[in-house]
């Protein structure tokens, strides 16, 4: 294909886009005002299957297909990442030397480190009633772990964090996801439709059906998939090293 049909394509492909949004912006309701049927709705079925918060039924009940691409996402890019940062054979791992750091640094990281780990399993617990959920709690949950890499050392954080027990929960926290869905099937009822399980007392860590199931399933792929991410680069930036005579060091 040539340089100028493409360029065509990527127009009309545009001119497209740009028809289906202007025909969207046209019909959207007036700003200001009291009439939001589409919030209107979110807002009853989450309250007709006993999940408090809104936004957790929206992601995982009423929009669960589209919340299983959004972890995929997360899933194939810290796949990607470990693939393009695995180490070459012209590189060798190096063990880092102990840090100095300051005494009120590491007071406050080691005191902020099991606080940050509750408030974020707090969050994935609780996303179905409260603001919060698996993606906020598994993000607060990995970055509360490496407080430890602030307040002490690298090594101390590796003793907490083995990589590969971690690239399973990652795998396991999107399998997981994807039982549920099947589950669903397997019940006679659609893919990641909430109809598996009862809804249980409004307001409860037990309601809204397989709403909190899910949640835990993403707050698991999230948290372990952080980790990993951020032990790539982190094992690039601290032990990966050249090995002497490397070409890339005879080049320079």
């Amino acid at each position: 294909m040539s340089r100028r049909l493409r360029l065509w394509v990527l127009a009309l492909g545009g001119l497209g886009v740009a028809a289906l949004l202007a025909a969207a912006y046209l019909r959207l309701p007036g700003f200001g005002g009291d009439v939001h049927p589409y919030g209107d709705r979110a807002v009853e079925a989450s309250l007709a299957r006993h999940t408090s918060n809104t936004i957790a039924s929206v992601n995982f009940d009423q929009r669960a297909f589209d919340t299983l691409g959004e972890e995929t996402i997360l899933f194939a890019a810290v796949l990607g990442t470990v693939v393009l940062l695995r180490q070459t054979r012209d590189e060798r791992q190096v063990r880092p030397a102990p840090a100095r750091v300051a005494t009120p640094v590491r007071r406050y990281a080691l005191v902020l480190l099991p606080v940050a780990l509750v408030t974020g399993l707090y969050l994935i617990a609780h996303g179905q009633l409260s603001p919060g959920g698996g993606f906020q709690g598994g993000v607060v949950v990995a970055t509360a772990l490496h407080l430890l890499y602030i307040g002490a050392d690298y090594r101390a954080l590796e003793r907490i964090r083995p990589v590969g027990r971690y690239e399973v929960g990652d795998a396991a926290g999107e399998a997981a996801y994807l039982v549920l869905g099947v589950a669903g099937l397997v019940g006679g009822s659609a893919f990641l439709a909430n109809t598996l399980l009862p809804y249980g007392t409004f307001n409860t860590l037990a309601s809204g059906g397989t709403v909190p199931l899910l949640n835990a399933a993403v707050g698991m792929e999230v948290g372990c998939a952080v980790v990993v991410l951020l032990a790539r680069f982190l094992d690039q930036a601290v032990e990966i090293e050249r090995s002497p005579g490397s070409g890339k060091e005879r080049d320079e």
